[in-house]
């Protein structure tokens, strides 16, 4: 008999605010990091060139994503065999701290590079924090869903991901009309972070009194058998599907966001407060379209949205960067900007929801947490780096053909595997049918 997965209170939307605000605070603090470092990548190392101050942030940015499969083995098992709710509060709490130490940093000016050991290390906690968060949501969003309608509710943790972005964009368009450039390079860039740590201290006391999700509640596997390794290394193929199926969804998804605003500066040649305008815009549209892609998907299946991201992805990603680089203002900037986010709806939209899916309740948090983690080290927290790395060496256009290979490649996956969009969270979820290749 299915359950509606939903919490003893039976207050879905409830449910669906307390599983989802913690990825506004942590994407806030997350995305903030690369939106700001245009202003503190001098303050942690020597003068120099600016692109190689950035590529030193970029590398600190991407050595954060290697902790995530750490992060998501540690919480994934957590929320396996403690609660969803006991991942969720402790991955908001990491996060708290990670960005107090970020906003009290000490520059390269006053104790050399120790201030970027301290940056090393709140990034560092940042990937713990988020290689357990994303996986714990998704699972006590799918769980808390109606039947049915898990596409479309699960489709609030972009949502949030996304309004978190969106305020770490805001709160960079305020300062830099609220501050001279030279008070944002010297002091001004630390503002975000302590209302990040603030605001994330709140996320806290609400998560305390989140309602556990009831297929966790009734799962009955034996407590020695729930989130281990070698209970989920019994779904080979789920996890191999995974790794594959977000390798070109996350690379393009930090492509198309994090990466844009310096492309937008750096290569294009539009002022860094028209850049932030325009991420700022596309974004907006992005959030509207995450909830009606993932209620399409409850209709028609997750699998045409999957393969029409793959396609366009794998097809666009060159013509489209390379028109993004002869813009010359805001709007046509914004256009070509929100057809690249678009085709990525496809994938986002769904992606949490598909991994759920593919896992029984027993080990569904670490079946996402661990290769989705793996996949977002590789691709998706590399790819600013690698993307600064080819413009540093003068073929900046290498990194969209890279793109597309990796989009190529999760295509063939998304063609491979079967629908997930029926597969039930039962009340004896502990050996659901497998979905796979």
């Amino acid at each position: 008999m299915a359950t509606t997965g939903a919490p003893a209170a039976r207050n879905v939307w409830t449910a669906l605010i307390g599983g989802s605000i913690g990825n506004l605070i942590e994407w806030y603090d997350w995305f903030v990091y690369s939106t700001f470092s245009v202003y503190f990548a001098s303050a942690f190392f020597p003068k120099g060139n600016p692109t190689a101050q950035l590529l030193n942030t970029a590398g600190i940015f991407a050595v954060g994503f290697f902790m995530r499969p750490v992060g998501g083995w540690l919480l994934g098992r957590l929320g396996d065999r403690k609660g969803r709710k006991a991942a969720l509060t402790t991955s908001v709490t990491m996060m708290t701290a990670s960005a107090l130490l970020i906003a009290i940093a000490p520059t390269y000016a006053q104790v050399g590079y120790f201030g970027a050991l301290v940056l090393l290390l709140a990034r560092l906690l940042q990937g713990l924090s988020i290689g357990g968060e994303y996986a714990a949501s998704a699972a006590y969003l799918s769980e808390a869903s109606k039947p049915g309608k898990r596409g479309f509710f699960s489709s609030f943790q972009m949502v949030f991901m996304k309004v978190g972005q969106l305020f770490g964009l805001a709160m960079q368009i305020i300062l830099q009309h609220s501050m001279s450039d030279h008070t944002l390079h010297s002091w001004g860039w630390r503002i975000p972070f302590v209302f990040g740590a603030f605001a994330a201290a709140g996320i806290y006391y609400m998560r305390r009194n989140m309602l556990e999700t009831e297929a966790f509640d009734e799962d009955d596997t034996a407590g020695r058998e729930r989130g281990t390794l070698r209970a989920l290394f019994t779904y080979k193929r789920e996890f191999l599907l995974v790794v594959g199926f977000s390798m070109g969804g996350t690379l393009c998804d930090y492509m198309y966001s994090t990466y844009m605003t310096k492309y937008l500066s750096n290569t294009a040649g539009l002022s860094k407060d028209t850049a932030a305008l325009v991420s700022f815009c596309a974004i907006v549209v992005f959030i509207v379209l995450q909830p009606l892609a993932g209620a399409l998907s409850d209709r028609i299946g997750r699998r045409p949205l999957l393969i029409f991201f793959g396609v366009t992805a794998t097809l666009g990603t060159v013509p489209l960067m390379t028109a993004l680089r002869s813009v010359h203002g805001f709007g046509d900037a914004l256009v070509l900007m929100v057809v690249g986010l678009v085709i990525i709806t496809g994938y986002t939209s769904i992606s949490g929801v598909v991994k759920t899916e593919l896992f029984p309740t027993a080990v569904r948090t670490l079946g996402v947490a661990l290769p989705y983690a793996i996949a977002n080290a590789l691709f998706g927290g590399s790819a600013e780096y690698v993307g600064l790395w080819f413009k540093h060496a003068g073929i900046e256009s290498a990194f969209f053909w890279y793109a597309s290979g990796c989009c190529a490649i999760s295509l063939v996956v998304y063609i491979a595997m079967r629908e997930t969009r029926n597969v039930a969270f039962s009340r004896q979820d502990r050996m659901p049918e497998k979905v796979g290749a």
